[in-house]
């Protein structure tokens, strides 16, 4: 399975799933239709599947000019998201599988920046291959989605199952926010040294508008405060020994970063 990242909007990515052998893609959270198709007319591909991880526009606002240029696409998403995603035809929760040629993903089920976000989680095959993760708003490289429509306590839940995957998974999140977020993040956590340096070389890529997505998720539980809500420097950083009021201290002073 192929992997291509299509940058739109200000700072989106959405990420077309290739299939050469079947000559077939997957699309995961298409802002946008136009980038899209000409990106399925210049690898020669078919569309067969939406995936959706929330409903928010930027994430579904392609979805109605692809099923219509595609009508057998199938549209999936959060069972909660129900009535919310255009042309959702899937509903799913968590532990479901999701197909693409030969790749079977999982569902994760990751509340907290909306009540439906979903991830999918597409394991290797192969012992030299990682773990894709596609998470949308929810982790992002350095830091995590705001909570629109969850708590602290749902989104820890949903940090803590993905921190369980392995080390090696790479994290594809929708949105090139890397730099800002590791600019709070040294505000909270400046002894890191690993973040440190993370941050002088994400400016310096930044500069080359060299994307930084996908992360790898041994990286984030090492230099995101997001993934660390139980480390001692960031509780002693924000005054708490409780987890999830640790996060949700980081988190408010992330909203006004």
């Amino acid at each position: 399975m192929e992997i291509i990242q299509i940058p739109v909007l200000s700072d989106n990515y959405i990420f077309l799933m290739v299939d050469r052998d079947r000559q077939i893609a997957a699309v995961v959270d298409p802002a946008e239709a136009a980038p899209v198709l000409a990106e399925l007319a210049r690898q020669q591909v078919r569309l067969v599947a939406i995936f959706n991880t929330h409903h928010h526009g930027d994430h579904v606002g392609g979805n109605q000019e692809l099923i219509a240029a595609f009508p057998a696409v199938r549209v999936y998403g959060g069972a909660e998201d129900r009535g919310r995603i255009p042309g959702q035809q899937v509903y799913l929760v968590d532990g479901d599988r999701v197909e693409f040629g030969a790749r079977s993903g999982e569902v994760l089920f990751i509340p907290g920046h909306t009540r439906a976000h979903i991830a999918y989680y597409f394991p290797p095959v192969a012992s030299d291959e990682a773990g894709e993760l596609f998470c949308g708003d929810t982790i992002f490289a350095g830091g995590c989605g705001r909570l629109f429509e969850g708590t602290p306590a749902q989104m820890v839940g949903s940090m803590t199952k993905l921190r369980q995957l392995p080390d090696d998974t790479r994290i594809w999140c929708a949105h090139e926010y890397t730099l800002s977020n590791l600019k709070f993040a040294i505000t909270v956590d400046p002894d890191n040294q690993e973040l440190q340096q993370r941050l002088v070389d994400v400016t310096a890529a930044r500069q080359e508008l060299i994307p930084t997505v996908p992360t790898c998720l041994g990286i984030e539980k090492r230099t995101n405060p997001f993934l660390r809500w139980d480390s001692a420097a960031l509780q002693t950083s924000v005054a708490s020994h409780d987890p999830i009021e640790t996060f949700a201290r980081i988190r408010g002073r992330k909203d006004q970063f």
